[in-house]
Parts: structure tokens; C-alpha cells; sequence
């Protein structure tokens, strides 16, 4: 059996649901990609951080899922900039086709795509 890609999922808290969705995606029996979920799940005491930083260089890719709850995210701008710091290869996908986005500046150039199962698996593939 192929080694699964360790993934860290950088969402808005209020987007919590949709982390799910994604995580579940993955373990339908016809998915075209597989990952190990490495979001962070609960809160963290003052030192998440620094357990975050060491969660996403321990990570192949990161995706991020961009919403209209994004730009005001703290947690997950500070996540995106991490992960550009750390040279981890990231993308964003839309939460919601045709949703109003504000794509914060930690999350820099990278690519966003449509949230579907081919796009995911080419990214994951890629890495």
C-alpha cells in the first residue's frame, strides 16, 4: 500500500464543518486521493503556535479552505504564513463556488481551485 500524504487543513473556525466534509471526502471508498488529516482540531493553550509550526513542517502540502470567514481567520492567516515560511507546498480551494472570497496576503500566490475531487487529487499527487 502506498504511504499517505500528511495534510494539514488550514480552515476558519466557523468553517469547522467543512474541514469535516473534506476528511470525509477522503475516505469514501471511490475517492481519487487519500491523506492523513493533520489539522489542528481543538485550541491550543498559548502555545499553539509553536505546536502548529511543528505540525505543518512535519507535513507534505497544506490545504487551505478559503470562505467568506477567511480574512478575519487570525488563526488561519497565521497557518498560511507558517506554512509559506516553511516551504510546505499549499493550495486553497473555494469553499463555496461563487462565494464572495477576500484572499488574505499570507496566502500569497498560490493556486486556488474549485473544491472538487480531480483537483484535490492532482494536488496531492503532485507532492
Amino acid at each position: 500500500m502506498a504511504t499517505k500524504n500528511r495534510i494539514f487543513i488550514s480552515f476558519a473556525i466557523e468553517d469547522r464543518s467543512l474541514r469535516d466534509l473534506l476528511v470525509g471526502q477522503a475516505k469514501h471508498a471511490d475517492s481519487p486521493f487519500e491523506f492523513v488529516d493533520m489539522s489542528v482540531k481543538e485550541p491550543w493553550d498559548s502555545a499553539w503556535k509553536t505546536k502548529c509550526r511543528t505540525k505543518i513542517k512535519g507535513c507534505d502540502g497544506v490545504i487551505a479552505i478559503l470562505s467568506k470567514n477567511t480574512a478575519s481567520a487570525d488563526g488561519e492567516k497565521w497557518e498560511m504564513k507558517c506554512a509559506t515560511e516553511e516551504s510546505v507546498p499549499m493550495v486553497g480551494i473555494w469553499a463555496k463556488k461563487g462565494e464572495a472570497v477576500t484572499i488574505p496576503a499570507e496566502f500569497g500566490k498560490n493556486k486556488v481551485i474549485d473544491w472538487t475531487w480531480d483537483g484535490i487529487a492532482k494536488f496531492i499527487d503532485s507532492l
